[in-house]
């Protein structure tokens, strides 16, 4: 008995050690907010306050001091997302997570980011401002990289440090690039589509541009294997640790439209959602300069900011930037294709991507002159079916770094137009407002045309060079709107009006977001900051009743049910709101996804309808083609002798998900409440690990919101019926020039990515909430409420 009383008391003894030894670990690995740090090749003595939820508000006596703390403190909070972004676009994920993230980086590194970000590079002025100050923001990274605490995924991954260069910041804006961009996600659908069934299926795809009728005003004057290529990426971005970038909603109204007759800006970006989130926060003031930014890991310079003066941020344009070309390989030389002029040979190049525990791979990828073959970057394509890409972003001068660097220090709306001029790609609606009362959207990006009858839509014929571009646009025919008479400018990823009577084609959402943000803003004259953010968690949909209107009478109800008669009483009163509490939308979002299984399933396949419903398309149709009782689509191509209805099909997805919604969440109709099957779950890379979920992930959250509202939480139609938010706003920011020193912000989760930090998931309630907090400028409340980190000059 004293023998294993003995031993009880030495297992406990070792509990306690080990115990004491990781809560030990776990504060020395925490992030430094307060103290004295020596920091090489700063001047001289720079203060950062951390304020209470951990955005550092960084005083410098110049702008390179600024930049090297900049650098430093975004390491010491994101060190291990700046790695995984640096390593997509050259293919280096493998490295550290091993044979899983091959298809990832064999595509990546065929895409021609690196080779493009070589050749930007080259062409950099090394006395430029913007080149100086992103080598002083690296150098702050390396520093920590030498000298801070290693990120506990570092340790866990076995992540060997290499000091970050120009390079990679130019691979990160590549990827970001890449993440904007569509066609490679739907035109091998649409090819496919049409060549099995013909064009009369795609009329009700509206993809002439359409079902776009609520249009942003411009204010100028004047076969199998393409769907392989579009799963592939689909899965591949789906898969990355990396978010893509999606859509996004912006308005800016005039001081005519306010109430203290001051602009007041808006913004909230949607990508899908990480942990870490996208955005760092950050305020530099220099005795010179002041700005206050959202900076994505690893870049010197923020793509959404603000100071007294101006503000900006931006929307996904949705451009069409990227062609898909079916090649021609020359019959007797694979290494060799068709061009109008005859057979060309196709470049060749070696690439070898090192895979974690296993022998490298080696990567022989081909070019043709409208760019890199997929065959060669995606599993299972045919070889002598060649498909081409053909990119805006490594085609074009790459100037990202000046653009992006013009727009952070603008000193007037005339210089922040310059910067925005010089982006070629991706395609983005950039917002401005500023305190003088102006306010301004320009889309970005090279535009540019093809034959006419040339449909962009569809893989195109790479060989005769008929479908090739033949005009690249000036910046001017680009849409904008500069101080337009109705007072404010939005965009909402929706299609712009044409200029010069060219409608530009691309993949824009449907008009759901547009036709609510234009509803809200036309009759109100006097919107405030607390307005503007009732209106920016709006949860309300106005087309969702359409909707609703055509399925009920639509449909065929010879006989329902006591469920089927209280869910239509439900659904026809429902406004269109997506609040936690609502039943209408659990029915509705069962009842559509059902009317779409099936109306499509039956003509795509299961693999290509899932494919189908990641699209812009499927959106964009919904509301069409439900209305169209002479659509193809309604009869069921497996059931012979018989020609299935409208009234057929809506009438048994309705059947069928009451039936379904019965099954999961019971008989009692008024218990099926929307937050018991929309939850959010900010995913970390580890956290897919189960015994780290809970260490690394931040949620599961029930949460009010859905795809295509103002508060636009998008998620995957399923047919378990539980819709797991993969994204939404990456940031909500309320600019109010009344009072610009309390601006308004929040973040999905927290600022730091260091889970034992206490801002790793601190803003994530009030977030869901709907709630804000203040994005400060005055530098005696940061001071009297922030904790103080100063950066002294390095002693030898």
């Amino acid at each position: 008995m004293k023998k294993l009383k003995k031993l009880l008391l030495v297992l406990l003894s070792l509990v306690v050690i080990i115990t004491i030894a990781l809560i030990g670990y776990g504060f020395y690995l925490k992030p430094k907010y307060d103290g004295e740090v020596q920091l090489k090749n700063i001047q001289k003595e720079t203060t950062v306050y951390f304020d209470e939820f951990g955005v550092p508000h960084i005083y410098a006596n110049n702008s390179k001091d600024a930049m090297e703390a900049l650098g430093y403190v975004h390491a010491q909070d994101r060190l291990w997302q700046m790695e995984l972004m640096r390593r997509i676009a050259p293919g280096r994920l493998s490295e550290i997570f091993g044979s899983v993230a091959l298809k990832n980086d064999t595509f990546f590194a065929g895409l021609g980011i690196e080779e493009a970000s070589a050749k930007a590079i080259a062409a950099l002025d090394e006395n430029s401002s913007s080149y100086q100050l992103t080598m002083a923001y690296l150098d702050g990274i390396n520093q920590y990289l030498e000298e801070g605490k290693t990120p506990i995924e570092f340790s866990l991954v076995g992540v060997k440090k290499e000091k970050f260069t120009i390079k990679d910041v130019y691979n990160i804006f590549g990827y970001m690039s890449f993440s904007f961009a569509m066609a490679q996600k739907s035109d091998p659908l649409l090819t496919d589509i049409r060549n099995k069934y013909g064009m009369e299926y795609l009329k009700d795809f509206g993809i002439d541009g359409s079902f776009n009728t609520t249009r942003i005003k411009n204010a100028k004057e004047t076969p199998q294997e393409y769907i392989d290529i579009a799963k592939s990426i689909a899965s591949l971005l789906d898969q990355s640790p990396i978010p893509p970038f999606v859509g996004s909603n912006s308005w800016v109204i005039a001081p005519k439209k306010t109430k203290n007759g001051k602009v007041i800006f808006a913004n909230d970006p949607h990508i899908g959602f990480s942990q870490p989130g996208t955005w760092y926060e950050a305020h530099l003031v220099t005795p010179d300069f002041e700005l206050y930014g959202c900076y994505l890991a690893g870049t010197p310079y923020p793509l959404l900011g603000h100071n007294r003066e101006y503000a900006y941020g931006l929307t996904m344009f949705e451009n069409d930037d990227i062609d898909l070309y079916q090649e021609e390989n020359n019959p007797t030389d694979t290494n060799a294709y068709k061009t109008p002029n005859g057979f060309s040979a196709y470049e060749i190049s070696k690439k070898i991507i090192k895979v974690k525990d296993t022998a490298d791979v080696v990567l022989n990828l081909k070019v043709s002159r409208h760019g890199p073959i997929m065959n060669d970057l995606i599993d299972g394509l045919n070889k002598n079916k060649p498909v081409a890409m053909s990119w805006i972003y490594t085609q074009q001068p790459i100037q990202i770094l000046d653009a992006v660097y013009m727009l952070s220090h603008a000193k007037s709306k005339a210089d922040f137009h310059k910067g925005v001029a010089l982006i070629a790609a991706p395609g983005l609606n950039v917002m401005y407002g500023d305190a003088k009362g102006n306010v301004a959207w320009w889309a970005t990006g090279k535009l540019y045309k093809h034959n006419e009858g040339v449909n962009t839509n569809f893989i195109l014929d790479g060989a005769s060079g008929k479908d090739d571009i033949t005009e690249y646009l000036d910046f001017s025919k680009n849409p904008s709107a500069e101080n337009p008479n109705w007072n404010y400018v939005y965009s909402a990823n929706n299609q712009p009006e044409p200029i010069d009577g060219f409608l530009y084609p691309g993949y824009y959402l449907p008009e759901d977001r547009a036709k609510r943000i234009t509803q809200l803003l036309n009759p109100k004259s006097n919107w405030d900051k607390e307005a503007v953010s009732k209106m920016i968690f709006d949860n309300t949909s106005s087309v969702a009743p359409e909707v609703v209107a055509t399925l009920i009478s639509s449909a065929n109800y010879n006989v329902l049910s006591q469920n089927e008669k209280e869910a239509i009483d439900i659904l026809k009163v429902w406004s269109g709101s997506n609040n936690l509490g609502d039943v209408a939308p659990t029915i509705y979002n069962k009842w559509v996804y059902l009317y779409l299984k099936n109306t499509f399933e039956d003509e795509l396949g299961e693999v290509n309808f899932k494919q189908f419903l990641g699209t812009h398309i499927m959106k964009q149709i919904i509301a069409k083609q439900m209305a169209n009782a002479a659509s193809l689509w309604w009869d069921n191509i497996a059931s012979k002798n018989r020609k299935e209805t409208r009234s057929q099909i809506l009438s048994k997805s309705f059947k069928e998900a009451i039936t379904a919604l019965e099954k999961q969440l019971g008989n009692s109709v008024p218990a099926w409440t929307w937050n018991k099957v929309h939850t959010l779950e900010h995913q970390h890379p580890l956290g897919k690990v189960a015994a780290l979920r809970k260490i690394f992930n931040v949620g599961p959250f029930e949460v009010s919101g859905s795809t295509e509202v103002i508060n636009n939480l998008f998620f995957d139609f399923t047919d378990d019926g539980n819709y797991l938010v993969k994204g939404g706003p990456s940031t909500r920011r309320i600019i109010d020039f009344s009072d610009i020193e309390n601006s308004w912000g929040i973040l999905p989760t927290g600022q730091s990515g260091n889970p034992l930090s206490s801002h790793y998931s601190d803003q994530a309630e009030l977030y869901n909430a709907g709630k804000f907090r203040r994005m400060k400028l005055n530098k005696e409340e940061i001071v009297r409420t922030s904790t103080k980190l100063v950066f002294i000059p390095y002693k030898k």
